[in-house]
Protein backbone atom coordinates (compact mmCIF):
# COMPACT_ATOMS: atom_id res chain seq x y z
CA UNK A 1 0.00 0.00 0.00
CA UNK A 2 1.39 3.40 -0.89
CA UNK A 3 1.70 6.14 1.70
CA UNK A 4 -1.12 8.16 0.14
CA UNK A 5 -3.59 5.28 0.38
CA UNK A 6 -2.48 4.55 3.92
CA UNK A 7 -3.08 8.20 4.89
CA UNK A 8 -6.52 8.06 3.30
CA UNK A 9 -7.34 4.91 5.27
CA UNK A 10 -6.06 6.39 8.56
CA UNK A 11 -7.89 9.68 8.06
CA UNK A 12 -11.15 7.95 7.20
CA UNK A 13 -10.84 5.66 10.23
CA UNK A 14 -10.34 8.57 12.61
CA UNK A 15 -13.68 10.24 11.76
CA UNK A 16 -16.03 7.74 13.44
CA UNK A 17 -13.67 7.36 16.40
CA UNK A 18 -13.71 11.12 17.00
CA UNK A 19 -17.51 11.17 16.79
CA UNK A 20 -17.76 8.29 19.28
CA UNK A 21 -15.46 10.15 21.68
CA UNK A 22 -17.54 13.32 21.49
CA UNK A 23 -20.82 11.46 21.97
CA UNK A 24 -19.48 9.50 24.97
CA UNK A 25 -18.20 12.67 26.62
CA UNK A 26 -21.50 14.50 26.11
CA UNK A 27 -23.44 11.53 27.49
CA UNK A 28 -21.24 11.49 30.62
CA UNK A 29 -22.65 14.93 31.51
CA UNK A 30 -26.08 13.34 32.02
CA UNK A 31 -25.76 10.46 34.51
CA UNK A 32 -29.03 8.64 34.98
CA UNK A 33 -30.18 10.33 31.75
CA UNK A 34 -31.11 13.42 33.75
CA UNK A 35 -29.93 17.03 33.40
CA UNK A 36 -30.38 17.91 37.08
CA UNK A 37 -27.03 16.38 38.05
CA UNK A 38 -25.15 18.49 35.50
CA UNK A 39 -27.06 21.60 36.60
CA UNK A 40 -26.18 20.94 40.25
CA UNK A 41 -22.55 20.11 39.47
CA UNK A 42 -23.02 16.54 40.68
CA UNK A 43 -21.00 14.86 37.95
CA UNK A 44 -17.74 12.96 37.98
CA UNK A 45 -14.72 15.28 38.04
CA UNK A 46 -13.07 13.63 35.03
CA UNK A 47 -16.12 14.41 32.90
CA UNK A 48 -15.42 18.12 33.40
CA UNK A 49 -11.94 17.67 31.86
CA UNK A 50 -13.73 16.82 28.57
CA UNK A 51 -11.15 14.29 27.43
CA UNK A 52 -13.51 12.85 24.84
CA UNK A 53 -14.68 16.21 23.52
CA UNK A 54 -11.36 18.06 23.40
CA UNK A 55 -8.78 15.25 23.24
CA UNK A 56 -10.42 12.41 21.37
CA UNK A 57 -12.77 14.75 19.50
CA UNK A 58 -11.39 18.10 18.36
CA UNK A 59 -7.69 17.27 18.68
CA UNK A 60 -8.18 14.14 16.56
CA UNK A 61 -10.81 15.44 14.14
CA UNK A 62 -8.70 18.34 12.85
CA UNK A 63 -5.71 16.08 12.07
CA UNK A 64 -8.11 13.54 10.53
CA UNK A 65 -9.20 16.16 7.97
CA UNK A 66 -5.63 16.95 6.98
CA UNK A 67 -4.51 13.32 6.94
CA UNK A 68 -7.53 12.40 4.82
CA UNK A 69 -6.83 15.23 2.37
CA UNK A 70 -3.17 14.25 2.21
CA UNK A 71 -4.20 10.81 1.06
CA UNK A 72 -6.60 11.96 -1.64
CA UNK A 73 -5.15 11.50 -5.10
CA UNK A 74 -4.09 14.80 -6.61
CA UNK A 75 -4.73 16.77 -3.42
CA UNK A 76 -1.71 17.43 -1.21
CA UNK A 77 -0.26 14.05 -2.24
CA UNK A 78 3.28 15.33 -2.05
CA UNK A 79 6.23 15.32 0.31
CA UNK A 80 5.24 18.61 1.91
CA UNK A 81 1.73 17.30 2.57
CA UNK A 82 3.17 14.15 4.12
CA UNK A 83 5.50 16.21 6.30
CA UNK A 84 2.55 18.26 7.53
CA UNK A 85 0.61 15.07 8.17
CA UNK A 86 3.35 14.05 10.61
CA UNK A 87 2.79 17.25 12.59
CA UNK A 88 -0.99 16.90 12.50
CA UNK A 89 -0.74 13.24 13.51
CA UNK A 90 1.42 14.33 16.48
CA UNK A 91 -1.44 16.62 17.55
CA UNK A 92 -3.76 13.63 17.19
CA UNK A 93 -1.44 11.53 19.37
CA UNK A 94 -1.48 14.25 22.05
CA UNK A 95 -5.28 14.46 21.92
CA UNK A 96 -5.73 10.69 22.05
CA UNK A 97 -3.29 10.46 24.97
CA UNK A 98 -5.21 13.16 26.84
CA UNK A 99 -8.49 11.34 26.27
CA UNK A 100 -6.89 8.03 27.29
CA UNK A 101 -5.51 9.40 30.58
CA UNK A 102 -8.77 11.16 31.50
CA UNK A 103 -10.79 8.00 30.76
CA UNK A 104 -8.35 5.90 32.76
CA UNK A 105 -8.60 8.25 35.74
CA UNK A 106 -12.41 8.25 35.42
CA UNK A 107 -12.37 4.46 35.67
CA UNK A 108 -9.86 4.36 38.52
CA UNK A 109 -11.56 7.02 40.69
CA UNK A 110 -15.11 5.93 40.02
CA UNK A 111 -18.26 8.00 39.71
CA UNK A 112 -19.44 10.98 41.72
CA UNK A 113 -22.60 9.79 43.42
CA UNK A 114 -24.78 9.84 46.51
CA UNK A 115 -23.80 7.20 49.06
CA UNK A 116 -24.63 6.46 52.69
CA UNK A 117 -28.02 8.02 51.91
CA UNK A 118 -26.87 11.66 52.27
CA UNK A 119 -23.23 12.09 51.24
CA UNK A 120 -22.22 13.14 47.71
CA UNK A 121 -18.71 12.21 46.61
CA UNK A 122 -16.53 9.56 45.01
CA UNK A 123 -16.80 6.59 47.40
CA UNK A 124 -14.42 4.36 45.42
CA UNK A 125 -11.54 6.85 45.16
CA UNK A 126 -9.82 6.10 48.48
CA UNK A 127 -10.27 2.33 48.46
CA UNK A 128 -7.34 -0.08 48.41
CA UNK A 129 -9.11 -2.52 46.08
CA UNK A 130 -10.64 -1.61 42.76
CA UNK A 131 -14.41 -1.36 42.65
CA UNK A 132 -14.23 -2.68 39.07
CA UNK A 133 -13.44 -6.19 40.32
CA UNK A 134 -16.35 -6.35 42.78
CA UNK A 135 -19.78 -5.60 41.31
CA UNK A 136 -21.32 -5.99 44.76
CA UNK A 137 -19.80 -2.67 45.81
CA UNK A 138 -21.50 -0.86 42.94
CA UNK A 139 -24.67 -0.68 45.00
CA UNK A 140 -22.86 1.77 47.28
CA UNK A 141 -23.99 4.51 44.90
CA UNK A 142 -27.69 5.13 45.39
CA UNK A 143 -28.12 8.16 43.12
CA UNK A 144 -28.02 8.68 40.11
CA UNK A 145 -29.50 5.30 39.36
CA UNK A 146 -26.98 2.86 37.79
CA UNK A 147 -24.30 5.56 37.68
CA UNK A 148 -21.47 3.05 38.14
CA UNK A 149 -22.52 1.02 35.09
CA UNK A 150 -23.10 4.26 33.19
CA UNK A 151 -19.60 5.60 33.94
CA UNK A 152 -17.81 2.28 33.47
CA UNK A 153 -19.45 1.73 30.08
CA UNK A 154 -18.77 5.19 28.72
CA UNK A 155 -15.27 5.64 30.18
CA UNK A 156 -14.34 2.15 28.90
CA UNK A 157 -15.58 3.11 25.44
CA UNK A 158 -13.52 6.31 25.61
CA UNK A 159 -10.49 4.31 26.73
CA UNK A 160 -10.69 1.86 23.83
CA UNK A 161 -11.52 4.57 21.29
CA UNK A 162 -8.60 6.75 22.36
CA UNK A 163 -6.23 3.76 22.29
CA UNK A 164 -7.22 3.04 18.68
CA UNK A 165 -6.86 6.74 17.82
CA UNK A 166 -3.41 6.74 19.38
CA UNK A 167 -2.31 3.75 17.31
CA UNK A 168 -3.73 5.18 14.07
CA UNK A 169 -2.08 8.58 14.59
CA UNK A 170 1.24 6.90 15.45
CA UNK A 171 0.95 4.80 12.27
CA UNK A 172 0.32 7.98 10.30
CA UNK A 173 3.43 9.60 11.79
CA UNK A 174 5.51 6.68 10.51
CA UNK A 175 3.62 6.62 7.20
CA UNK A 176 4.12 10.38 6.83
CA UNK A 177 7.85 9.97 7.44
CA UNK A 178 8.08 7.38 4.67
CA UNK A 179 5.97 9.55 2.40
CA UNK A 180 8.12 12.57 3.15
CA UNK A 181 11.41 10.77 2.56
CA UNK A 182 10.41 8.49 -0.31
CA UNK A 183 7.53 10.39 -1.87
CA UNK A 184 3.98 9.23 -2.36
CA UNK A 185 3.05 6.87 -5.13
CA UNK A 186 0.72 8.13 -7.80
CA UNK A 187 -0.79 5.76 -10.25
CA UNK A 188 -0.60 6.89 -13.84
CA UNK A 189 -3.86 6.81 -15.73
CA UNK A 190 -3.78 4.99 -19.01
CA UNK A 191 -5.08 6.39 -22.28
CA UNK A 192 -8.82 6.92 -22.39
Amino acid sequence: MCTGKCALCVGTSLYPLAVISVICNIMLFFPGWDVKYAQNGQITEEVKYMGGLIGGGIMVLIPAFHIHLTGKQGCCANRCGMFLSILFAAVGVAGALYSFVVAMMGLINGPYCKYLLVIWGTPFKERNESYLKDRGTWETCTEPKNVVEFNVGLFSTLLVTSAVQLVLCAVQMINGLFGCLCGTCKQEKGPL
